[in-house]
């Protein structure tokens, strides 16, 4: 028996900012591209919101922003309120006659209105004044893109056909956490979090692989706000078409040159003074919400080599050793021929998929993702039993969960206990509760909002 398995966290566009400071935050939005992207990954109603007083140049009482939505989606506002005042896209502010408003970021309005309605300085990237004699196509850039960025994955998965990747590259896997160096050994070695990396898709990878870049660009001596901003451009940049470089800092023009490195943006050569952005780097504001590579030579259902049957074999048509390793990371592998590799799925390569750190969610989303085209002509592309089946064999092993928590016991009165459990239970935050003995446990990001309400409740009751 052991423990459930800790899923690798991926966190998205929103996520990502409100990790950053307030002062890196307010300096993002000085740029336009940058409160579009923030706009465009709003919940419907938050845009909604912030396009009814865009152009209200004071605070909005609150009472008035609270009629505009009927009182049972008041939960979403509140989840909408706590959004936007963690992005510091709008903040509390006190108003005439003691009442509580709302003020949109001034910087914030001033630049998502430029990025919605033109005026202003220039925000995106500029194409060459010249024609470039050996322009790429996008077939070309895809090809490119999908080429540099294997490369990283068939160093992870120990393939004969790698090819060299950066130190910088090998830094990143290692600050990620991805692959680690044994002691006494030259080589890097997968880690659990790498397995997991592998089967995701290749927009969530790209996404979670730049999010640790970003961590280390200021030990790169690199500054966030541009990195950020350069990468906020780029997802607004038009594919197939190529883009100046002259107006680029040095701290850019090295930036770019790691985003070539990983398929981001194609560079024929450094004193071009061009570069083509990638599909890799289209959306990828989106972060891993969205598939910025579903439709890289084609669609899911187009590219998919994977045929899987209800006896658990599995056939990939594939010549590509990486394609190949990633099925072995979960399947026996029986027959490999040129273009074809058979294998089956059993309860001892599901079993040490698991022990490496895959989720079964994992495994079963990869072979539906990867389903061949053959398979969508009679839907389910997964037969039910094999889904099934994996995600049984993956419970074997989940026998606990642990969730940090905080004790409750030691009540005066089986009311109190009571009172305290229905209000955890509202908030959503009880773990666990017995009658025998007044116990309970909340969850550790409930501690205090329950603390707080039992102090209240303690206070009243004994007036």
């Amino acid at each position: 028996m052991s423990v459930q398995q800790r899923t690798l966290d991926c966190k998205d566009l929103h996520s990502y900012l409100k990790t950053l400071q307030a002062s890196v935050l307010d300096r993002l939005y000085n740029h336009p591209a940058t409160c579009l992207a923030v706009f465009r990954e709003l919940p419907e109603l938050s845009r909604i919101y912030i396009m009814r007083i865009l152009f209200v140049d004071q605070a909005v009482p609150k009472a008035i922003m609270g009629s505009w939505v009927s009182p049972n989606s008041a939960k979403e506002l509140e989840d909408i309120v706590k959004l936007l005042t963690e992005l510091r896209v709008w903040q509390e502010v006190d108003m005439q006659g003691g009442l509580k408003g709302w003020l949109l970021n001034p910087t914030f309005r001033k630049n998502l209105k430029g990025a919605l309605l033109g005026g202003g300085n220039e925000w995106s990237m500029k194409p060459p004044t010249d024609v470039d004699p050996k322009a790429r196509g996008i077939s070309v850039l895809d090809e490119y893109a999908m080429g540099r960025w294997e490369c990283v994955l068939h160093y992870m998965v120990g393939s004969q056909q790698q090819e060299v990747i950066s130190s910088d590259a090998l830094q990143i896997l290692q600050h990620a956490g991805l692959m680690k160096k044994e002691p006494g050994e030259n080589q890097l070695s997968i880690t659990k979090d790498g397995f997991q990396f592998l089967l995701m898709d290749t927009s969530a990878q790209v996404w979670y692989f730049l999010l640790q870049y970003l961590d280390t660009a200021t030990a790169r001596g690199l500054d966030l706000i541009d990195c950020l901003g350069f990468l906020f451009q780029l997802s607004f940049s038009t594919l197939g078409q190529d883009y100046s470089t002259d107006t680029m800092t040095e701290g850019l023009q090295k930036f770019l040159q790691h985003l070539r490195e990983f398929g981001l943006v194609y560079q024929r050569k450094r004193k071009d003074g061009r570069f083509y952005p990638t599909r890799l780097a289209l959306d990828i504001a989106s972060g891993p919400k969205k598939s910025m590579v579903n439709t890289l030579n084609a669609s899911s259902q187009t590219t998919g080599y994977i045929v899987v049957e209800t006896n658990y074999r599995v056939y990939a048509y594939t010549d590509s050793s990486l394609q190949v390793a990633l099925i072995a990371l979960f399947c026996e592998l029986i027959y490999r021929f040129p273009n074809l590799v058979v294998g089956i799925i059993t309860r001892e390569s599901v079993r040490q998929a698991l022990r490496s750190g895959i989720t079964a969610d994992q495994i079963v989303s990869f072979l539906r993702q990867h389903a061949h085209s053959e398979c969508y002509k009679e839907p389910p592309v997964l037969p039910s039993t094999i889904a099934d089946q994996i995600k049984l064999w993956a419970i074997e092993r989940d026998r606990f969960i642990y969730k940090d928590g905080v004790l409750y016991n030691q009540f005066d009165s089986q009311a109190d206990f009571e009172i305290l459990r229905n209000y955890a239970q509202e908030r959503g935050v009880l773990v666990w509760h017995t009658n025998n003995g007044r116990k309970m446990v909340v969850t550790k990001e409930g501690h205090d909002e329950v603390r707080k309400f039992w102090k209240r409740h303690s206070r009243n009751g004994s007036m």
